[in-house]
């Protein structure tokens, strides 16, 4: 199999039913996708099994659903079948309260960093958020694009957030609170 077909050359890709310009907003879209699927692969090779078993877990069932999400996003035919369902959102929102329970409580905005793995969480984390505002372009510019990409995204984003804070307390590496921030979360653990 031959890894270049030369279709490209001048200028143009091909959708799952068209073809549009490389620079196409829904081509950046769900390349931006396809990006954030690559740092997680970056923060997984960071992560040690013996640690971190469940968030590789995570980590691997998200990289299958990025690629949903963007073949889902790369679909212009009328009698598509979407990949990425509501199912993954709840999922995503069961883990991250998980992952909130077992993190120390925190006050204010963190530094991103600590751990290798932790900082590869966070530019994960970032590089969702743009994926995000490139679907959100996508959506306020084309008709008919699918919304759990949006949501899922949206979800995505704190999962890496509190799988970044996870990733440090369990080797006891403690996150560091942004100085000059307000208090901005909650007490969310019952006080006795």
């Amino acid at each position: 199999m031959k890894l270049y077909t030369k279709t490209g050359d001048q200028g143009e890709t091909a959708l799952i039913g068209a073809r549009v310009a490389k620079d196409n907003i829904r081509v950046e879209a769900y390349g931006t996708i396809d990006e954030l699927n690559c740092f997680v692969g970056s923060a997984v090779a960071e992560l040690d099994a013996n640690h971190f078993a469940d968030l590789l877990e995570d980590l691997e069932t998200i990289q299958h659903e990025l690629f949903d999400a963007g073949s889902d996003l790369a679909n212009v035919t009328a009698k598509r079948v979407l990949k990425l369902s509501e199912t993954a959102v709840t999922n995503l929102e069961d883990r991250i309260d998980t992952l909130s329970e077992e993190a120390p409580e925190i006050e204010r905005f963190i530094l991103p960093g600590g751990t290798k793995a932790a900082a590869a969480l966070h530019i994960a984390r970032t590089v969702c958020r743009r994926a995000e505002r490139s679907v959100v372009t996508l959506i306020n510019k084309e008709k008919d694009v699918p919304d759990v990409p949006l949501r899922y995204l949206n979800r995505l984003s704190d999962y890496f957030f509190a799988a970044a804070r996870v990733a440090n307390s369990r080797v006891d590496v403690r996150d560091v609170e942004y100085v000059r921030s307000a208090k901005v979360f909650r007490n969310s653990k019952k006080q006795p």
